[in-house]
């Protein structure tokens, strides 16, 4: 049998690089190469002499060198509707956007896709989720539209698929129009499952169960879906204890709180993450931390909604996995990643724990390696490593912007936003010089642009 012919490989050297591994090595000036999709070798000094195949040398002087950015929680059809409702907490904002989002099909969740993974991806997110629940009637194939974004902009990528079956009727927030049936929405799940999600090392697009939320779904919906999960073997996610609202809410309807009324429904366990997580006392906080669930932390949109400051440090203390969420871009307008990293670590000094909360290589970590434990990915992503995949950011930090602070990991985190000259997913090039290659950001702002307006036109005539 023929010998495989030798991978092609990249080496960046002469930065600086944060593994974010187990032990928070760095190096001051080191090295990384990259074989075909995978990390070849990390360390000191120049990269190794005499390596074959190398198609690629990059002099990365002035830089610092970190694992790809992950994204644990989106809505990227909110693309479409961002700047409205500006003044809301949650639940009003919701009443003021569901009948507007009632009315996406798919050109415009085709669009708006493409607009959150540009933004997300132009600011290093390498691995990106979108957690899309609202599925009217007629619209088209929403989940092949926007896996087919993800695909074309040569990101990793995780689909939640989520779901709503409480309606106005029910005592729930959407309009009756907005949601799906019971076994409607577990069929369209399955489906989506069994066409798109791939259970592979080196996946690039996995499947997650993902019913909205306590006060948008049945008990039904939850329960039935946390079995259809694990019957399929993916992961489950959905917004938890995000306002003081939702927890009068379950309170009132299902006389429990709702860490306990997840637990009481199989949504607990080490494949299962949740968004938000604001409102948690100590007895939620050590449940999750008992059954491995994870939690995503969406700063911005927290903040935006005045929905409160979530207890990452005790989270973290408890040792529950803990990773960043831009959240739907419209309760976070930026769309962006990499600035969570630094408003993930402000917010938290508000809190209890004051400046001890949270520091820089925490915050990195939660945007690194915290993201890939609550996607499942840790043994694969979220740290460089030999033999990991070789999804990586390179950030410049030698320009005005990050000139007078002398530790990189500092200059990212609490600096401005740094500019990306490379990031790799797969081993593949998505952003060089700050700008996407994979596809044209010109169209992708007239494409979103066009669709928004499209579907205010639509919502004020309906």
């Amino acid at each position: 049998m023929a010998a495989s012919a030798d991978p092609q490989r990249i080496v960046i050297e002469n930065c600086s690089i944060a593994t974010v591994d187990a032990h928070d090595t760095e190096y001051a000036s080191g090295h990384v190469v990259v074989a075909g999709n995978r990390i070849e070798s990390v360390g000191a000094g120049k990269a190794p002499q005499g390596l074959a195949g190398v198609v690629r040398r990059i002099d990365g002087t002035g830089h610092l060198l970190t694992p790809g950015l992950v994204n644990t929680h989106h809505h990227f059809y909110q693309w479409i509707t961002r700047g409205l409702a500006t003044d809301h907490n949650l639940f009003d904002w919701l009443v003021a956007l569901y009948p507007t989002w009632a009315r996406i099909d798919e050109p415009m969740v085709r669009a708006a896709a493409q607009g959150s993974l540009a933004m997300m991806a132009r600011g290093g997110v390498t691995t990106a989720m979108d957690h899309h629940y609202v599925h009217p009637k007629g619209s088209g194939d929403l989940s092949g539209a926007i896996i087919g974004a993800a695909r074309d902009m040569g990101v990793r990528f995780t689909l939640a698929r989520g779901s709503m079956d409480r309606s106005v009727k029910d005592g729930g927030l959407p309009p009756d129009f907005a949601v799906e049936t019971l076994e409607g929405a577990l069929a369209g799940t399955e489906a989506a499952i069994d066409a798109h999600h791939d259970a592979s090392f080196g996946s690039m697009t996995q499947i997650a169960v993902a019913p909205c939320s306590p006060f948008s779904i049945s008990t039904e919906l939850l329960a039935q879906g946390a079995e259809l999960a694990r019957r399929k073997g993916v992961r489950l996610h959905t917004h938890g204890s995000e306002t003081v609202e939702e927890e009068q809410f379950c309170k009132e309807l299902f006389g429990m709180g709702p860490t306990d009324y997840f637990e009481a429904n199989g949504w607990l366990g080490q494949d299962v993450w949740m968004a938000h997580c604001v409102h948690m006392n100590d007895s939620d906080i050590a449940a999750f931390a008992r059954t491995g669930t994870g939690v995503a932390h969406c700063p911005s949109s927290n903040a935006r909604l005045a929905a409160g400051i979530a207890r990452v440090p005790d989270m973290l203390a408890a040792g529950i996995p803990v990773g960043l969420g831009v959240d739907g871009t419209a309760s976070n307008e930026s769309g962006e990643l990499h600035t969570e990293l630094r408003n993930a670590l402000l917010i938290n000094r508000l809190g209890a724990h004051r400046e001890k909360a949270l520091n820089a290589r925490q915050a990195l970590r939660l945007g690194t390696y915290g993201g890939a434990q609550v996607l499942g990915r840790a043994d694969q992503i979220g740290s460089l490593e030999a033999g990991k995949l070789a999804d990586l950011v390179l950030w410049r930090l030698d320009t005005l912007a990050h000139s007078s602070i002398a530790d990189p990991v500092t200059a990212l985190v609490f600096g401005a936003a740094a500019p990306v000259t490379l990031s790799l997913a797969d081993g593949k090039p998505v952003v060089e010089d700050g700008h996407l290659v994979t596809v044209d950001e010109d169209a992708i702002a007239r494409d979103t642009r066009d669709e928004a307006r499209r579907l205010a036109r639509i919502a004020a005539g309906a």
